[in-house]
C-alpha cells in the first residue's frame, strides 16, 4: 500500500498522513513530484528478467522516455539475500540531488523516498505499481530497509546512470527508516 507522511523539516514532527493514492498524487503534484499508478495487461512472474519487465510496461516507458528525453532504461532487483544490500542502502540514505530526474517504477516490492521541500519533508512509501519522478536538483533520499525486496524500472538521461551530489546536511538522520515508517 502506498503511503505519504508529511513532516516538519525543522523538528521531524508528523503533520499529516495520506493513504489514498489519488490524494497522495495531488499532494505530491503541488511540490512538482510525479506520482502515478501503472498497470500491465501482461502478467509477470516473480523471476521476470529485464527484457520481459520492460516489454510488459513498454507503452508507459516509451511515454516517459519521450516526455523527458531519457536515453536508457533498465531494471534493478534487490532481495534480502543480496550480498551488497547494506552498502547499497547506505549509498542512498543521505540527502542528495541529481542533475536529472530520478524516475523509479516499482514493478514489485516497496521503497521509501523522502523529499525535502522548503520547510517540509514528504515521506513516500512506494509500493508495487507506483511510479515516482523526483525532479532534477530536488533534495531527497531513499531507504530500502534492512531486508530489501523490490524490483524497479529506472530511466536515465545521463549515460553514466545514477550520479548524486550529496548536500552534506544530516537531516535524513532525523526521520524514520523504512522499517520504522
Amino acid at each position: 500500500m502506498s503511503l505519504l507522511k508529511i513532516f516538519s523539516a525543522a523538528n521531524a514532527q508528523p503533520l499529516r498522513t495520506v493513504d489514498v493514492h489519488e490524494l497522495i498524487t495531488a499532494e505530491l503534484d503541488q511540490i512538482g513530484i510525479k506520482f502515478e499508478a501503472w498497470q500491465t495487461n501482461q502478467p509477470l512472474s516473480d523471476t521476470a528478467e529485464q527484457d520481459e519487465v520492460i516489454t510488459a510496461y513498454r507503452e508507459s516507458v516509451d511515454r516517459l522516455m519521450t516526455e523527458y528525453s531519457f536515453r536508457s532504461v533498465d531494471v534493478i532487483a534487490l532481495g534480502p539475500d543480496h550480498p551488497d544490500k547494506e552498502a547499497l542502502r547506505q549509498k542512498f540514505l543521505s540527502e542528495h540531488v541529481h542533475s536529472e530526474f530520478e524516475v523509479r517504477f516499482f514493478v514489485d516490492g516497496k521503497g521509501l523516498f523522502y523529499i525535502h521541500k522548503d520547510d517540509k519533508v514528504f515521506g513516500v512509501m512506494c509500493a508495487k505499481g507506483d511510479l515516482i519522478s523526483v525532479p532534477a536538483n530536488t533534495k531527497h533520499w531513499f531507504d530500502m530497509g534492512e531486508a530489501p525486496s523490490f524490483k524497479c524500472i529506472r530511466l536515465y538521461s545521463n549515460p553514466e546512470g545514477w550520479v548524486a551530489q550529496y548536500s552534506g546536511d544530516q537531516i535524513a538522520n532525523n526521520f524514520p527508516l523504512f522499517d520504522q515508517f
